[in-house]
């Protein structure tokens, strides 16, 4: 039993103060923007009916829904009936490059090896002896002239670069892409959209409202021109997802891209700072390898290998310190799967760490997490006598 002297020394030491949090994971999801959440609240209130029915409700629903249309359009640079909203990216992306494959003589898939998961999970769903994977040097990015050569071949029907690889966020050189003219060119923007300015140069493109601040579960799918068809059976041919729309997602979303397109110049100016000293202090490191091209890149990213030492250590280590930080290949790190995306860039595939400040982030948690890095490095490879 604790005398009261036990008791008052107990409650003069108390608990371990909070560990101040540090959210660095951005590049998975992005805080939702200010903009969204107060458009989120009030679209809430008007946007609950089916907007495909007639009564006043519905009406009001689909005049939502179609600002929200207008608003991303005019974003993107393409025309309202050019955009529609699915369930998620990874939906977004299935729909845009499947729609493009439907003809089985021209269902080829011509994409680079570093592509998104959902990417190369649509290229194996649309079987073709006539798919190509183009590989990428070692700062991840793909020659755009390998691109073309493969997409000449026979059975081709589309190619697959992504803006910016999610991972290390080198950006692609897709306006340098010239597909042949039966070819279309299918743009994965999920990582860039709100980041840097986007190709001039698709047919096809994909994003993801919760990368730019949006709420979850909306997806954004531009179509230019008439090459693209629904490639499921039973469902109508708009770029819509079927089902009960998203009304108050939509628009959210719409508000949030808007906000951050108006800011992204400055926003991303400081975060490209920021990362830049994060780099500096990596490249202190020993047996440390900082990836992806240092200039042409997102702003906002930077991944790092340590040898001996595990991603997993480093990002509950870090996670202990109070900052969120990511680890393995992204949207599949649960599969404990090495990254296809390091594999292909000849880099190390374990002891990665991925660091993606957000549009909050300060100066001094940055300066905090430098330091953090060194000390949860130096402490597990002391643990393991090195």
């Amino acid at each position: 039993m604790q005398s009261p002297g036990d008791r008052e020394g107990a409650a003069e030491s108390g608990p371990e103060p909070p560990v101040s949090r540090a959210y660095l994971d951005s590049s998975s999801t992005e805080p939702l923007h200010p903009a969204a959440r107060e458009t989120l609240l009030a679209a809430l209130d008007r946007g609950y009916a089916d907007p495909r029915r007639l009564h006043h409700e519905g009406r009001d629903a689909r005049l939502l829904l179609d600002n929200a249309r207008a608003v991303v359009a005019d974003c993107l640079g393409v025309r309202p009936r050019e955009v529609g909203f699915t369930a998620s990216g990874t939906d977004a992306v299935h729909r845009g490059l499947l729609g493009l494959t439907t003809d089985p003589d021209s269902s080829g898939i011509v994409h680079s090896a570093v592509e998104h998961s959902s990417v190369l999970h649509a290229v194996q769903w649309r079987d073709s002896p006539a798919h190509g994977r183009i590989p990428v040097d070692t700062l991840g990015r793909v020659d755009p002239y390998a691109v073309e050569q493969a997409a000449w071949a026979d059975g081709v029907g589309a190619i697959a670069v992504q803006t910016a690889n999610q991972e290390v966020g080198t950006l692609q050189p897709v306006d340098d892409i010239d597909p042949p003219p039966t070819v279309a060119l299918f743009v994965d923007a999920a990582a860039a959209a709100g980041r840097v300015p986007l190709p001039r140069r698709w047919d096809v493109l994909a994003a993801s409202a919760h990368k730019w601040g949006g709420p979850a579960g909306v997806g954004v799918l531009a179509v230019r021109g008439g090459s693209w068809s629904t490639p499921f059976p039973g469902e109508h041919d708009g770029l819509d997802a079927p089902g009960f729309a998203n009304v108050p997602g939509a628009l959210a979303s719409a508000a949030a891209l808007q906000a951050v397109l108006a800011e992204q110049e400055a926003v991303a100016d400081r975060q490209f700072r920021q990362v830049e000293r994060i780099r500096r202090a990596l490249a202190a490191l020993p047996d440390t390898e900082v990836l992806g091209d240092p200039v042409d890149r997102l702003p906002h990213l930077v991944t790092f290998s340590c040898l001996y030492v595990s991603g997993d250590e480093l990002v509950t280590g870090l996670d202990r310190r109070g900052f969120a930080v990511a680890s393995g290949s992204a949207c599949t790190a649960s599969t404990l799967e090495p990254s296809h995306v390091l594999a292909a860039m000849g880099a190390l595939t374990h002891g990665n760490v991925r660091v993606s400040v957000s549009r909050d982030t300060t100066e001094d948690e940055v300066d905090r997490l430098c330091a953090a890095i060194t000390e949860v490095v130096t402490e597990v490879r002391r643990s393991v006598g090195l």
